[in-house]
């Protein structure tokens, strides 16, 4: 009988392909479907949506390897993922009647391929971190670099991907607002960093077993409760405040504030007039 200090060991061994990569490819190529105006580039230049579907998919790859001063195509050498990434893509966006999309957007099935993404990213920051240290032998911050755009390459690409399908927003950077799989990627390549350096008094298999738990079940809580909250909210906050302190606007930002605020008080009610008078003439229009 398998014995329960095992079961992290074995756990550590699963291969990612085929199930766990067609997870991950089906909710990436989805969580592009639902982006605005993602179905009219589709329908307008199917080669935009498929090329955007593969840095959804593979962005992590061409991320890490422009860093390493690698060749950003090489992802396009393994011929059997690009097949199987593709096929997704086309299921995804071009099935008759929509019915693999509305298959999978079941949410059990959902949760199941969400779940199965995430062991995918721990995966991918254990390979960064380690390909990282082939080239630069014991450089912490580039193991952490290469090991987070390896697990969260697709959402620190977006710009360029956005570009891509036309669009241009600049605000929703990463690296401005970090999202939710973005942070929890970045803690774990710091993670496995210190691991890998062995300055984390922890087993290998261990510290991807448990990160792996956490990354499941928060992924599968935040959905089940529709939450965009990150869990390290109230963390961010009280670190936020220690080393930070609190965001206070200028002096000189206030005082204008306060004058443009008065200014406004002080129009308020001529336009308020206004309006009431314009309101009186069309009732006088009205009756007559």
């Amino acid at each position: 009988a398998m014995e329960l200090w095992q079961v992290p060991l074995l756990f550590s061994r699963l291969p990612m392909f085929p199930f766990f990569d067609l997870a991950h490819y089906v909710a990436s190529v989805m969580a592009l479907k639902e982006q605005r105006g993602a179905v009219e580039v589709s329908v307008r230049s199917p080669v935009a949506c498929w090329f955007s579907a593969m840095l959804y998919c593979f962005g992590g790859s061409v991320l890490s390897s422009l860093m390493l001063a690698e060749p950003p195509v090489a992802f396009l050498a393994k011929g059997t993922n690009i097949i199987l990434a593709s096929s997704v893509w086309y299921l995804v966006f071009y099935c008759p009647e929509d019915i693999f999309y509305r298959c999978f957007a079941f949410l059990p099935l959902r949760l199941l391929v969400a779940g199965m993404k995430e062991v995918t990213r721990t995966w991918k920051i254990t390979a960064g971190v380690a390909h990282a240290d082939s080239h630069f032998k014991d450089a912490w911050l580039v193991m952490v670099a290469v090991g987070w755009a390896r697990g969260a390459g697709g959402g620190l690409i977006s710009n360029f991907e956005q570009l891509v399908r036309g669009v241009w927003k600049p605000e929703t950077n990463e690296l401005l607002k970090m999202s939710y799989p973005v942070k929890v990627t970045l803690i774990g390549a710091v993670l496995f960093t210190l691991q890998h350096s062995q300055y984390l008094p922890i087993a290998r298999h261990n510290l991807v077993f448990l990160y792996t738990v956490f990354l499941v079940v928060s992924k599968v809580t935040m959905m089940l409760t529709r939450s965009a909250t990150s869990p390290f909210a109230p963390v961010e906050a009280a670190l936020g405040h220690m080393f930070f302190g609190l965001q206070k606007i200028p002096t000189k930002v206030k005082g204008e504030g306060a004058a443009s605020s008065n200014g406004s008080s002080v129009c308020d009610p001529s336009s308020s007039e206004q309006h009431r008078d314009g309101v009186k003439k069309r009732q006088a229009k009205k009756t007559e």
